[in-house]
């Protein structure tokens, strides 16, 4: 019907193939007033209406809008899951005070909301979520009202109960719990538990809850985007004295713009190092709102406008030393967050160690904005363990040693000889031999070698001398800066 793909008034079917045949999955509510009903064979269905439209069924659409409509619903809170096909659960724990409204405010202004859309709700409210689906459904006033098939049982456990005399659940629970889980199992007792309040089942949102947000609500829903940076501005403000108070940055900052039809629109920006500064953040959200290919439209007005800070780290509040001198480095980390912004996070990478054996694994790309991860750093006053960048692949090179399995004191490369006045090593590397129980291959030995002109090379012997190989050969994996 929102597609127009058939009139909200005509009568029509939606159907989908099972075991061979064309079965009714949904009707529409003019179909029926014609004593139709969902599982019906479509060929049955046309002998009692000839003129019944036949549509496709397509649940992941219908899954999609549900999941528009939930994020439609976190206005009220941000705890809010799809259940089923048709149903949503929102935990308003807290929010009352904020959305300066009651129960039945926060339930009338829903099911209005949700009307001028083109949906008709049931919505009830209780203290665990099945009470409150339980009611919605069966649009019953009190819990004890419901009948037994709200517990949800599988097989005859329904007609078991209605045969002895049971068929709502106040009186299920007038009975003593032990002869019930005795007959029917523990699973009827919990349900029955969770319907009565004594037990809750905490739901999860389809939206992670962001460890620190803020909103700002407006009497008069904003129609236009130029008073939007400003905004952005002032809930960063609030934003930052939350991070303040924790010792935290913000690593990626949410906004989320509600608009009065339940359009939600949402901005993101990360950036490499944690932030926490209203200007900054606001400098970021500038660009991305002028590099989006698809402009804003506030259509009726956005009435409300969320900042979360979904990812935020540990900031050092130490202050430089006056006697270190300026290096000149220029800070590359504001060119950084501008061009993640302007073309995405996904296109700009970095380089970050990675746990593996074998030294031209022992790093990856990853996003830059992603959690940086400390490299592997020598003792104070030494030298580098390992160069910077690495040969792909090694290049072989001709040694001159004084025994076999021994250090390297000559060697040439790319048609020049270099003399060893310094070495260090061996580091010695044995093939991975864990990871597969075929995998075998040549032991490396790593020398960290410098010759006469002050040059540092990394060299290695693939083989052990006699019981690996007759004659190993040499490689430069890398040269030190």
């Amino acid at each position: 019907m929102r597609e127009g793909a058939a009139p909200p008034d005509a009568a029509f079917a939606l159907i989908a193939k099972q075991r061979g045949a064309q079965r009714i999955m949904a009707l529409s509510p003019a179909a029926l007033t014609l004593g139709l009903s969902a599982g019906m064979m479509l060929a049955d269905a046309r002998a009692q209406e000839p003129d019944l439209a036949a549509l496709e069924h397509r649940p992941e659409a219908d899954h999609a809008l549900l999941l528009r409509l939930a994020e439609a619903c976190e206005r009220y809170t941000p705890t809010v899951a799809p259940h089923g096909d048709d149903a949503l659960v929102l935990d308003l724990t807290g929010c009352f005070d904020i959305l300066a409204m009651d129960e039945t405010g926060v339930r009338d202004d829903l099911v209005a909301r949700l009307s001028r859309l083109g949906f008709r709700a049931l919505a009830a409210c209780a203290g665990t979520p099945d009470a409150a689906l339980a009611l919605a459904r069966f649009g019953k006033r009190s819990v004890r009202e419901l009948p037994v098939a709200a517990l949800g049982l599988e097989g005859d456990a329904h007609l078991a109960l209605g045969r002895a005399g049971l068929r709502t659940i106040g009186q299920l629970a007038d009975r003593p719990r032990a002869p019930l889980v005795a007959r029917f199992g523990k699973a009827m007792s919990i349900a029955l538990a969770h319907l009565l309040e004594e037990q809750d089942r905490r739901i999860t949102p389809h939206r992670a809850l962001p460890p620190i947000w803020v909103e700002q609500r407006f009497a008069e829903p904003m129609a236009t985007v130029k008073p939007l940076l400003g905004v952005i501005e002032r809930l960063a403000g609030q934003a930052r004295d939350l991070l303040v108070a924790r010792g935290r940055g913000g690593r990626r900052y949410e906004v989320s713009l509600f608009r009065t039809d339940g359009h939600v629109a949402r901005l993101a920006i990360d950036s490499g190092l944690p932030l926490r500064e209203p200007a900054d953040v606001v400098r970021l959200f500038r660009e991305r709102i002028d590099s989006l290919s698809d402009p804003l439209d506030p259509g009726f007005g956005y009435d409300l406008l969320r900042m979360s800070v979904p990812l935020h780290e540990d900031v050092s509040e130490g202050q430089d030393r006056l006697d270190e001198e300026d290096t000149g480095r220029p800070d590359l980390a504001p060119l950084l967050d501008r061009l993640q912004v302007r073309f995405g996070a996904e296109c700009l990478h970095r380089f970050a160690p990675r746990d593996e054996h074998l030294p031209e694994y022992a790093d990856r790309l990853v996003p830059a904005a992603s959690p940086r991860q400390p490299w592997p750093q020598p003792e104070a006053g030494e030298p580098p363990l390992r160069p910077l960048f690495l040969f792909e692949p090694p290049q072989p090179v001709t040694v001159l040693a004084e025994v076999p399995d021994g250090p390297p004191r000559r060697f040439g490369w790319q048609g020049r000889q270099h003399r060893v006045v310094r070495q260090e090593g061996p580091e010695r590397l044995a093939y991975p031999w864990w990871k597969t129980v075929e995998a075998t291959g040549p032991t490396r030995d790593y020398y960290r070698i410098e010759d006469e002109d002050g040059r540092r090379f990394w060299l290695f012997r693939h083989g052990l001398y006699g019981s690996e190989k007759a004659d190993p050969r040499w490689y430069l994996h890398g040269v030190f800066a």
